[in-house]
């Protein structure tokens, strides 16, 4: 069977075995090997990828499944060369040992962040506890979430006091006859 979906912004149209998972439709058919293939009883998390913005297991996913639906991996995180908060987070705060769990704990902790940008350590607990991470006992995984939230949070202060800046500044330069210096 013929299946098309976008994945990280991109139309792809595949022919496909009926059976086919999404993780292997992603790793084997479209070489995007950053969603991880762990326990294959839907238990580890290490698969976590978006549809249509919310995180599934796609090894519990058929790819034909998935047709016609937006899909995101770990890959389509970063924008261009910038790292996404997340995954800035895990580098700064050490949020991975051997990076087996990390894709899926980055997918699940962005679209925590979306739905709630200041969680709280219990509700990052919550919401990364379908995934198993057996290098880190998760305290560093937590705090690379926090890292993430305080960042964009702050980053966001920033674009609303530079836009709140200008506008004020425009307003100033509006009440002023052309050619007057403000």
């Amino acid at each position: 069977m013929q299946v098309t979906m976008t994945v990280n912004d991109v139309e792809v149209t595949r022919d496909i075995e009926d059976r086919l998972l999404l993780v292997h439709f992603l790793r084997d058919t479209l070489a995007l090997t950053g969603t991880h293939w762990g326990c294959d009883t839907s238990n580890c998390g290490t698969c976590v990828v978006w549809l249509d913005g919310e995180p599934v297991k796609s090894c519990t996913v058929l790819a034909a499944m998935a047709g016609g639906h937006e899909v995101r991996t770990v890959e389509g995180l970063a924008k261009g060369a910038e790292l996404d908060p997340i995954q800035q987070g895990f580098i700064q705060c050490h949020g991975l040992q051997c990076g087996f769990c990390t894709p899926g704990m980055m997918m699940t902790a962005r679209a925590l962040l979306n739905a709630n940008p200041d969680p709280t350590e219990a509700e990052i607990r919550e919401a990364i506890s379908g995934q198993i991470c057996r290098c880190t006992g998760y305290a560093t995984i937590v705090r690379s979430v926090r890292w993430a939230a305080v960042h964009e949070a702050a980053a966001a202060a920033r674009v609303v006091e530079t836009t709140e800046s200008s506008t004020a500044g425009e307003i100033a330069d509006a009440g002023q006859p052309a050619g007057s210096v403000a």
